[in-house]
């Protein structure tokens, strides 16, 4: 899954917290919030009062779809989302959670679905894929 592919499935996703995402989808989702978040910080000051308006909106308009793809991330790995809460433990949660979310998915379907889908085309242009294994990216 690409950078932009992922960007449109968490949003045509933006509240399904059932199913499976696979590590490139939440990931690249996760760069594509730091990596918004950083630059509307930059275009509006690191010295500014508080959030601007547009920043407010961003971070509003991303939460459910991040929330989402993160409690389909730890279905993937056989985890329930309610997992989510361990981030809230000070120091240690976001730990936690980070070793959870990069944790690889359980092969074959789970309790929360089928293993999540790849698009052919990654399959078919990347030569460092082995054509005959069926999830080169978990």
């Amino acid at each position: 899954m690409t950078f932009t592919e992922s960007i449109y499935t968490c949003f045509s996703k933006y509240a399904t917290f059932s199913g499976r995402a696979s590590r490139p989808e939440y990931w690249w989702f996760a760069l594509f919030l730091y990596a918004g978040s950083l630059a509307l910080r930059i275009a509006f000051g690191f010295n500014a009062s508080g959030p601007s308006t547009l920043q407010i909106v961003f971070g509003l308009g991303t939460l459910l779809p991040g929330l989402a793809v993160a409690v389909r991330r730890l279905h993937d790995t056989n985890r329930s989302g309610a997992y989510l809460f361990i981030g809230l433990i000070p120091i240690v949660g976001i730990f936690v959670i980070l070793w959870m979310l990069t944790n690889p998915g359980s092969p074959g379907p789970n309790t929360y679905g089928e293993t999540p889908d790849y698009p052919i085309n990654d399959l078919d242009t990347d030569p460092t894929t082995d054509p005959s294994d069926p999830q080169p990216y978990r």
